[in-house]
């Protein structure tokens, strides 16, 4: 087999690539992580998280990636801010295209790239992103205990969050830009008979009211059909409107997907040999940083054996 530039590649560095990256600088791999930005991925815009096992008390995202990274370098692994913008994964030899013209070859790669939540880009929603405004119910719906809350949306995912967030708030505001919901009726049944949850139909946010030092106080709203427009009074802000992959430098002809979300095995294969994928990148269900962390150890250690099985 040709030489090449290291053994394993990590290309993501959030809580799945630095797990796998600690994995493989442990394992004493010739190993690289690539990241376009800061390590941590999304977690880093998170601003407690108190469901991340080891941590009784809770801890900050940004804390929390901080230790990922510094735990993973205490091995040595190597983190280079180097944006990938095109990969050949077919053969032997994987060709990472770097943002500054120049190329990595490996013969294992662990794609650890992410998603990003969709935005409804109005004003107040990323200044108050983290303090009110958020994109995971399941993470944060203890937050919210004896609260009322709004939830934008009017899928899957948006219902049944609503659902799963009456156990905390008094009061959830479904509002949704239509005049019926998206979700299947098995869905929307529960969250019809649920008299904590209130619909606003036909309405769309226009802008996120908060305090510098409350956090978000409330929702300016617009009546699509009349343009009318109205201010409810909220605790917090919950926009589930959908999530991208980050999949913009991914081959994805070369890769099973759905629409653009890797297909993996349970041991994180992908349809390409030598290749393998973690964390919110792969096709799933769930998204925590939990499961995040699992995938990147099980990647990394795919990753080894079919190293040792391959060299």
């Amino acid at each position: 087999m040709s030489n090449v530039d290291h053994q394993l590649i990590i290309v993501g560095g959030g809580p799945a690539g630095l797990t796998a990256g600690l994995y493989a600088s442990r394992a004493m791999l010739d190993v690289v992580l690539l990241e376009k930005g800061a390590a941590g991925g999304q977690v880093m815009l998170t601003d407690w998280i108190d469901n991340y096992p080891g941590f009784p008390e809770g801890i900050s995202g940004f804390d929390l990636a901080d230790k990922m990274e510094t735990q993973a370098k205490r091995f040595d692994l190597e983190v280079k801010l180097a944006p990938v913008i095109k990969m050949d994964l077919i053969g032997p030899v994987k060709t990472l295209h770097l943002e500054d013209g120049s190329t990595l070859t490996c013969r294992a790669l662990i794609i650890t790239t992410g998603a990003r939540p969709n935005q409804i880009n109005i004003p107040g929603e990323v200044e108050f992103t983290g303090r009110g405004v958020s994109y995971c119910a399941t993470c944060d719906a203890p937050f919210y205990r004896g609260k009322t809350v709004a939830v934008i949306g009017g899928g899957n995912t948006a219902v049944q969050e609503a659902v799963h967030l009456t156990k905390f708030a008094d009061k959830v505001y479904v509002i949704h830009r239509r005049d019926a919901l998206r979700a299947t009726k098995i869905v929307q049944d529960k969250a019809f008979a649920n008299d904590k949850i209130e619909f606003i139909w036909d309405t769309v946010p226009t802008e996120v009211v908060g305090d510098i030092f409350k956090g978000v106080t409330g929702l300016a709203l617009k009546n699509v059909t009349s343009g009318a427009t109205s201010n409810i009074d909220l605790d917090g802000v919950f926009v589930l409107i959908g999530i991208r992959p980050n999949m913009e430098m991914l081959p994805l002809d070369q890769l099973d997907n759905d629409q653009g979300f890797i297909h993996t095995n349970v041991e994180m294969h992908t349809s390409q040999p030598g290749v393998f994928a973690a964390g919110d990148i792969i096709y799933k269900n769930f998204r925590q940083v939990a499961n995040a962390v699992g995938e990147g150890c099980v990647a990394c250690l795919s990753a080894e054996r079919y190293l040792e099985n391959n060299e």
